[in-house]
């Protein structure tokens, strides 16, 4: 039996019958920790931050979901920077989040500097609302922050026979083309797509080479940098994964204009017109730094950071049924595809998060130390108890 370790590529051993997360202390012995404790953790660590009872659990809910579908970039090692924001004032625990303009289809909400997934939770709630009756649904939002990973919001709609999408800006951490100068995040997409008897089709990706947290991640484990994701503060490749901290930027998709770093500059930008200058959220290098060691910049031209939500209802375009029966068709045809020589067989989008969540959720994931120290010291500043006393419970 073997556990795929969060933000690594090999697995290693693990003992059988062990439904938990597995943590490594300072001395490096593996913690373990059933995932649902995890979560119920992560829940009363917001609570006494401040946010409400069904808050905290959405958010703990988001943050666990990232780690099960192997994406810890966006899970627990979040906290901290989340507690470091509202220790600062910078994001509200009790927010009054609304929608400021409506149409039958389409919706504007302001989410009031709440927590992201917070005012992620409510829009894409709407859009599903509005794609009942509409047909199609559509909500940008303003005055929100990090928000988590993008699938867990498009994928709410399968279960209404629906395609979910979902966007949002981010950090201002990305160079154009040509450019030294960070003007756009890493803005990531998902699309949620049902099918009749396959799993659905779910795409969420940066639409940049690669994400923050995934750099921090490789910084706490010592690594390097693949060269083509990154360059220095005068435009030259690096493979520093802390290169963000002494002036340089994520290079866009295709790495440089001969790989096609222009389409790549493109997407990103769509992304940021989308969710920012649709909803009056703050675009490119005004969007406010989601972590507090960073000043919010003097200049403001809109409220917050923003995200997009769409939701389509299948039976608006065609029979539901036929529609996810074809998508059946569609997926079995690309999983038939030919690999190359050596290479695996072909992946439909989805299916590695789908593989994590299903190895995860019976047998265990894995929290580098420095995530787990980094819980610690917020749940002391926060009088609760440790984790590991917490999980003996």
């Amino acid at each position: 039996m073997f556990c795929y370790t969060v933000g690594y590529t090999e697995p290693i051993a693990r003992p059988l019958k062990i439904l938990t997360f597995i943590i490594f202390v300072k001395d490096k012995l593996p913690f373990m920790i059933d995932y649902l404790k995890l979560k119920s953790y992560i829940s009363l660590l917001f609570e006494r931050m401040g946010c409400s009872e069904m808050d905290a659990k959405s958010v703990a809910d988001l943050l666990v979901a990232a780690e099960l579908r192997g994406i810890p970039s966006h899970g627990v090692m979040r906290v901290k920077d989340y507690y470091q924001m509202v220790a600062a004032g910078r994001i509200n625990t009790r927010p009054s989040v609304k929608t400021i303009h409506e149409t039958p289809s389409t919706a504007t909400v302001d989410g009031d500097n709440a927590l992201g997934p917070v005012a992620g939770l409510y829009s894409m709630r709407l859009a599903i609302e509005k794609a009942k009756v509409a047909g199609t649904g559509w909500v940008a939002t303003q005055n929100s922050n990090h928000y988590g990973i993008a699938g867990y919001y498009a994928m709410m709609a399968l279960e209404q026979d629906m395609i979910g999408i979902s966007m949002t800006n981010a950090n201002p951490l990305v160079v154009p083309t040509f450019s030294t100068s960070k003007l756009l995040g890493t803005n990531p997409i998902a699309v949620a797509i049902p099918a009749l008897e396959q799993p659905p089709f779910v795409a969420d990706f940066a639409t940049a080479p690669i994400a923050r947290g995934k750099l921090a991640l490789m910084a706490k484990k010592g690594e390097k940098a693949p060269i083509g994701l990154v360059q220095d503060g005068l435009g030259k490749p690096t493979d520093d994964p802390d290169t963000l901290l002494h002036g340089g930027g994520i290079l866009p998709l295709g790495g440089d204009y001969e790989h096609g770093s222009h389409k790549g500059y493109c997407l990103t930008s769509i992304v940021d017109i989308f969710s920012a200058v649709l909803s009056g959220a703050n675009f490119g290098p005004f969007v406010p730094p989601q972590v507090p060691y960073l000043p919010i910049p003097e200049h403001s031209v809109g409220k917050g950071l923003g995200h997009f939500f769409g939701a389509i209802r299948i039976d608006a375009f065609r029979p539901a049924n036929e529609f996810k029966l074809m998508m059946d068709e569609w997926i079995k045809t690309f999983r038939a595809a030919k690999s190359g020589v050596n290479q695996p067989p072909v992946l439909i989008p989805g299916d590695p998060e789908r593989e994590n969540e299903r190895i995860k959720s019976k047998e265990g994931i894995t929290i580098l130390p420095q995530v787990l120290n980094d819980l610690n010291e917020v749940a002391e500043k926060l009088a609760v108890e440790p984790l590991s006393v917490f999980s003996s419970k």
